[in-house]
């Protein structure tokens, strides 16, 4: 029998690859909500409110198991927390530490699996985590990467391949794919096919509105007038450029090569195109 608790339909990906733009399209269609009160809508898996729920006090994890051994009691938390299906933000990968699911099958309905080319990616990881380029590519290719809160709460990514493939590849997840580069290139289409999935009947006048309030340049206004709660400390702006391919002004030659060596086969397959402007750029300065 299906467990009551699956519930929880997942908005995964990795750091920087258009999770927060997906929250704010939901956020506007289902509540009118702005950047600042995505909560109405969406919840996170490392919500530090949830981890001292889980231990009934305040959580101050002393090392990573702290963390991993209570997210499945967080998220059975998550999913009871209120009737009917429940958007959660994770950059966790789907896998397991030990015994232990860091994606817990049974409160598990659904997946958004966001994805953006590792090119893209690293520099806007970069710049978000207040770091170089070439940490950024260490990072990401890094089999043990994660991040880590204050209190020691922690996102287990993994390297970026492996991330993908992991919410792509997960047997038995029902899933909705999202390519950054598709939603800058027709943002119409790919919410629509958002709403299919999510089998919620389009109302065309607040639909448009919706694409309209989260447009990459709207974002911007509404961050520039109202501040950005989720912008990391030291960083003086989240949403900063949100285009496809502003990776081969930013890049070195050895840079672009390090990650289509790491990561070929992932971004042949997800993202062909990209691997072929990859190849030219590198051909073109050799």
């Amino acid at each position: 029998m299906m467990s009551s608790l699956r519930r929880i339909i997942w908005i995964g990906s990795f750091p920087k690859s258009g999770n927060t733009w997906v929250r704010a399209f939901l956020g506007s269609y289902f509540e009118n909500a702005s950047i600042n009160n995505l909560s109405t809508i969406t919840t996170t898996d490392v919500r530090p409110e949830w981890f001292n729920m889980a231990v009934g006090g305040t959580f101050i994890g002393k090392d990573f198991d702290d963390s991993v051994k209570l997210r499945p009691k967080v998220q059975r938390l998550i999913a009871a927390s209120k009737p009917g299906s429940r958007f959660v933000k994770t950059h966790s990968k789907v896998g397991r530490v030990g015994p232990i699911d860091l994606i817990l099958p049974e409160v598990t309905a659904a997946a958004i699996c966001i994805i953006r080319n590792p090119f893209d990616v690293a520099v806007s990881f970069a710049r978000h985590s207040s770091i170089s380029i070439d940490t950024s590519i260490d990072r990401m290719s890094d089999n043990a990467s994660m991040t880590a809160s204050p209190t020691k709460i922690i996102d287990v990514l993994g390297r970026w391949d492996d991330h993908v493939q992991s919410w792509l590849k997960a047997p038995g997840l029902a899933r909705h794919v999202m390519r950054y580069e598709d939603m800058l290139a027709n943002p119409k289409k790919e919410f629509k096919g958002l709403m299919g999935f999510l089998q919620v009947p389009v109302e065309n006048k607040k639909f448009r509105l919706s694409l309209e309030n989260t447009s990459f340049k709207a974002l911007q206004r509404q961050e520039k007038n109202q501040g950005f709660k989720e912008k990391p400390a030291g960083v003086d702006q989240f949403f900063v450029s949100g285009k496809s391919g502003g990776w081969k002004d930013s890049l070195s030659v050895e840079q672009v090569a390090r990650i289509q060596k790491e990561f070929g086969p992932t971004i042949d397959e997800f993202f062909p195109e990209v691997a072929k402007e990859a190849a030219e750029f590198i051909a073109k300065a050799g």
